[in-house]
């Protein structure tokens, strides 16, 4: 038994390192390389129109990713974290309601952090094992690769509202995700803090990987896989353009 699960573990750690690295492109200003423009844009024009437009400051916000392992052999897998220091984002906030009001998110799969060590001491137990570097760029390579989410040919992931209600502090915003080539939409809870002088947009939203048509990563016959469903939250801060 000991040596299957020495042997299992050894196959697991060579899969996880076994795809050419990915290189992600960001840049010391936190936007993400070739940033859509069309967002300035609009809400440019939107400013124009009345209301106040907010550019959401990648320094002062969080965005994590929590993925989850899974399997019968999960205890030699790791969940993870990831986060996405580099995005680009407004808030529009209409002059008459929140009906009116609008807001867009946008960063790049390969320009996501994987498992910093800070963002796992401070999440307990089932975050509290040891990544090696080497097994973080294993497992960044497996899950943008080509048989994950593709990075390479779906590099970008765009979230804006369609629809919000409700009213200060608490909000509810239907989205549009658009990840890995395909849109889904979603009811999400908001909390907004910090008007009038800044602007701060928590939530949280679950994501699942085969509703965008991925195929979550699993390795010897689901032995070990990483779980359907990921956790994305998020605390937006921005300031008035």
């Amino acid at each position: 038994m000991r040596l299957f699960q020495t042997a299992l573990l050894c196959i697991v750690l060579a899969a996880c390192a076994g795809v050419p690295e990915l290189q992600g492109t960001q840049n010391s200003a936190g936007i993400p390389s070739a940033a859509p423009t069309d967002l300035f844009k609009t809400y440019a024009q939107l400013r124009s129109d009345g209301g106040r437009v907010f550019k959401l400051n990648p320094a002062q916000s969080e965005v994590r990713i929590y993925a989850f392992r899974s399997g019968k052999a999960a205890r030699f897998g790791h969940n993870h974290v990831l986060s996405a220091p580099a995005f680009q984002g407004f808030v529009y906030l209409a002059a008459d309601a929140a009906s009116d009001s609008r807001f867009d998110l946008v960063f790049r799969l390969d320009e996501l952090t994987f498992d910093d060590p800070q963002h796992r001491a401070s999440l307990g137990p089932a975050f509290a094992s040891v990544i090696t570097a080497e097994d973080t760029i294993g497992t960044r390579n497996n899950m943008l690769g080509n048989n994950n989410f593709q990075a390479a040919r779906f590099p970008w992931v765009h979230i804006h509202s369609l629809q919000i209600t409700g009213d200060a502090p608490k909000y509810a915003a239907r989205l549009a995700v658009e990840l890995h080539g395909q849109t889904r939409e979603m009811l999400v809870p908001l909390t907004v803090t910090g008007l009038p002088e800044k602007l701060v947009v928590a939530g949280a939203m679950v994501l699942r990987q085969t509703d965008f048509g991925v195929t979550p990563l699993s390795v010897l016959g689901g032995l070990l896989s990483v779980q359907d469903a990921v956790i994305v939250e998020f605390s937006l801060s921005g300031d008035t353009e």
